[in-house]
């Protein structure tokens, strides 16, 4: 007995070793290609509007004549196969089947694995993104009396989506969101952190896909240069987060709940903040 004693106290700290290098290198990709995201999605093309870069369309062709050209056709069709795959990742590991089936082959590495691909799929996304500079746009403020103060307004509004986007995902347990409590809670033997919760909180994250929709939204939408395939990005990621959303009235009403607790949590006198903080964790 005391041979083997070392060898099963070995294998364990090994894994336990695995587990954390893997959740760790996942969550640094996962960092970095959301601020990859972010400047693709946001600051990039609100900077070249202000530092005056080359036009990203062609004013000087009709949409009759660009939906025609050959570069145009390859550029739109490339860029809609890359939509297609990180849509089909995005929801096929989320699928209930797949879950399970990963669940059971990832254990506690599931939720991870599932971050790590999102992000791999997104960098693929962002690296192989063909720019439609041969078709008019929609929209463009430049060479306008707005082609400084919008672009202006446009960054003013991206940053404040974003942090309010950070915020939100600090609020929903980031560490959770991306499999590190899942990970940590296994090397201590504490079980799914998802159990712990209460049975309507359980219900919410069930539904609750994307909890920064309308943040996206705005950051998708306003922007001062609005080329062909940003359009294609913006409505077809639209359509995506409003048909992935399934929130029903318990679900607000809970949300609700627990707004107005926490307001009342902050309002409360400092000596009261333990025992409401007890209160409120028994019901909830």
């Amino acid at each position: 007995m005391k041979s083997n004693t070392p060898s099963v106290m070995a294998s364990v700290t090994f894994r336990d070793c695995f587990l954390c290098v893997s959740a760790f290198i996942s969550f640094v990709f996962v960092f970095v290609t959301g601020a990859d995201f972010v400047r693709f999605v946001s600051f990039r093309a609100i900077y070249h509007n202000l530092s005056g870069g080359a036009l990203q369309c062609r004013e000087s062709v009709t949409w009759s004549v660009a939906l025609r050209d050959g570069d145009v056709l390859r550029a739109v069709g490339v860029d809609v196969l890359l939509l297609v795959l990180f849509s089909v990742q995005h929801s096929l590991l989320a699928w209930g089947p797949v879950k399970r089936a990963c669940q059971d082959l990832l254990g506690v590495l599931n939720r991870t694995m599932y971050c790590f691909t999102t992000a791999l799929a997104l960098q693929v996304l962002m690296r192989c993104w063909q720019p439609v500079t041969s078709a008019p746009c929609l929209w463009s403020v430049h060479n306008t009396s707005w082609d400084i103060y919008f672009p202006l307004i446009c960054f003013i509004l991206h940053f404040l989506c974003w942090a309010i986007i950070c915020s939100i995902l600090l609020i929903f347990d980031y560490p959770e969101l991306l499999g590190i409590k899942q990970v940590y809670y296994e090397c201590l033997g504490l079980g799914d952190p998802l159990s712990l919760k209460s049975p309507r909180a359980q219900r919410l994250f069930a539904h609750l896909r994307h909890p920064v929709c309308v943040e996206l939204l705005a950051v998708l939408w306003v922007l001062p240069t609005f080329p062909l395939d940003r359009l294609l990005l913006a409505v077809y990621l639209s359509v995506y987060l409003m048909a992935a959303h399934s929130l029903d009235t318990q679900d607000c009403t809970y949300l609700n709940r627990q707004l107005q607790t926490k307001l009342k949590l902050f309002c409360a006198p400092l000596e009261d903040n333990g025992q409401s903080n007890n209160s409120i964790n028994k019901q909830d």
